[in-house]
This record gives structure tokens, sequence and C-alpha cells, in this order.
């Protein structure tokens, strides 16, 4: 029998700090918070505690997908963990991960896509299971610290980057109705100097003068066209439905990456597609990058909102510029 990837549980983490928008106004002394709530439709995001790093948002947000699904940690057979803000620069996140949560079984690996790095995860985590059989529980997790890497004084960043984590569990199944269904990744690479965090690699060590220009912080280098994500999501979304056999507007959920509610809303337009399929968390939490599509699949699936039978859509984009999509029947 044809063996697949389903997705039986969900967890979630956001940090307990709480940064309005009218912190904002007085650290910059000007009003930002108008042009976010009218802009991209952030109110408040979460931040880390000082003491407060990656590997502890990944390890609430897998302890709450064990919670929820019943497992054990001895039962997780692979550990991913998607991030750009990595616990340490070597060794992975996930390393650390597997040590305090007891998954004794799980080999682990990170993967960096940035923004893109959940739904590559996803992809990853979904044809282990399918390639090789003594992959039967997969935990892939996104997480993002980057409060971390922010200049305070840069407002193009400052006040929309936040933090947080979020874990699903794949499971093999025999069930050629339900599961993983496709997937594609692509890359345009000629914005790899667009928006990053410009040092602390091999190219460019964190220097004094590198601190002074603020190249180890996270900086929008060059603008990115406001039209890129919309056409390619748009036609990822055409490409992946025709591969499946399905229209896009028989996909019930669409959860995409959370930076900017217009290019969720123009994707939608583009699509004919109802909005209110799409699942939009920035409110209250901002933009938490390779977090921002599990948490946001986590509070639909909590809500009791994500059926049985659903097709369910996950888009994500991020610097580099690196782009995945993938499909599955809940």
């Amino acid at each position: 029998m044809s063996r697949n990837a389903k997705i039986t549980a969900s967890g979630f983490y956001a940090p307990d700090r709480v940064i309005p928008n009218s912190w904002f106004n007085d650290l910059l002394g000007e009003d930002v918070d108008s042009w976010l709530r009218d802009n991209v439709q952030i109110f408040e995001r979460r931040w880390c505690a000082e003491n407060e790093s990656t590997a502890d948002l990944v390890e609430h947000a897998c302890k709450d997908a064990l919670q929820t699904s019943g497992l054990k940690p001895e039962d997780i057979d692979l550990l991913i963990v998607a991030t750009d803000t990595p616990e340490y620069i070597s060794p992975s996140t996930a390393s650390v991960i597997q040590h305090r949560m007891g998954f004794k079984n799980a080999g682990t690996f990170d993967i960096n896509t940035a923004c893109a790095g959940f739904v590559t995860a996803l992809d990853t985590g979904s044809k282990f299971i399918q390639a090789d059989r003594q992959y039967n529980k997969v935990l892939v997790v996104g997480a993002y610290a980057m409060s971390k890497y922010l200049n305070l004084k840069d407002k193009k960043t400052v006040t929309l980057f936040a933090d947080g984590a979020g874990a699903v569990i794949l499971e093999a199944t025999d069930d050629s109705d339900t599961g993983f269904l496709q997937s594609k990744l692509i890359t345009k690479g000629e914005y790899y100097d667009y928006m990053g965090i410009y040092a602390g690699g091999t190219h460019c060590l964190v220097t004094p003068e590198r601190i002074a220009a603020h190249e180890h912080q996270l900086q929008f280098v060059k603008k990115i066209p406001k039209e890129v994500n919309p056409e390619v999501w748009s036609d990822l979304i055409v490409d992946i439905c025709h591969k499946s056999g399905i229209s896009p507007d028989e996909v019930d959920h669409f959860f995409f990456t959370q930076i900017n509610i217009n290019s969720i809303r123009e994707t939608m337009d583009r699509l004919n597609l109802d909005f209110g399929k799409a699942a939009t968390i920035m409110n209250y939490y901002g933009y938490t990058g390779s977090a921002c599509i599990p948490m946001a699949f986590d509070r639909w699936m909590k809500a009791g909102k994500v059926k049985k039978g659903d097709y369910v859509l996950f888009i994500g984009s991020g610097g580099g510029l690196a782009f995945g999509i993938a499909l599955f029947k809940m």
C-alpha cells in the first residue's frame, strides 16, 4: 500500500511579554500606531523575555503538540526545526531540544529558508515519512526570536517583527485519501541582498565596525516590490491545485506568511477567493516569520475551524527570497 504523512496534532507558544503599538510611539517619538493599524493591522506583538531564547520557544510548542497528540517523547522519530534565529550558529537548535525534551529515538536537524522555513520543513518531514518506514512520527517546528536582532531605532523593522513558535506532528498513514498531497519550493535568489542579517557568518563576522553599522541586526536594505508575494503566491496556488485535481476555491483554509495583510488580500482577490478562508493572526502576535504559519494553523485547529476532509494550503515566503507551498487533506 502507498504510504503518506498526515497532520495529527499542533502546538503553539507565544512569550508572555506583550508589546503594544503605543510602546513604539514612546520609543520613536511619533505616532506609528495609526500606520500599523491601518496598513498592516498589527495592534500588538509578543517579545521574548531577556532570558528567553529560540530553544525555549520551541520547547514550549513541542510540549503543547505532544499534550494535544497524547504522544510521549520517545514516540518521536524525527525533529525538524525551521528557524533563521537559531540558538547558536552551531550546533543545531534541534539538538538542544532533543536533549531537553527527551526525544531519545529522534534524529534532528534545523532548516533555514528564512520565513519559508516551516513550509520547507513540512515538505521535508512528509517526504521522510513517504520514503522511509523507520520514520512514523515527525515533529516539525517553526520558531522565531527576531526581537533579539532588532535595531530599536529602525522604524521599518522594530515595529513589525515578533517572537513565537508553532509545531505540527506528522504521522504515517496508509489512507491514500488523506494527508500530504502536493508541494513546491522555489527561490528568487536575485533578492538575496534585499533583507536579512548580514553579519555573524563566514562572509561577515561580527566586528565593532559591523555592530556600529547595525549589520548584526535585521535590515531592510532594499525595498522588495510589493507585487512579488501576490504574484508568486497566486501562481503557486494555481499550480499546486491543478496538480492535485482541485480548483483553488475548493481549498478550505489558506495559511500564509503573515507579514502583510494586504498581500494576502490581493492574492485572494486575484483568485476570486473568499478572504475569510485566509487565517490571520498578525493583529495580536505581530510578524513571527517561520513561526507564523504553524501558529495560525494551531489557533484554527484548537478553535475547531479545521475539519476532517478539509483541504489546507500552507504558503510561505521569506528572505532569499524563498517560497514554499504544501497542500494537505485533513
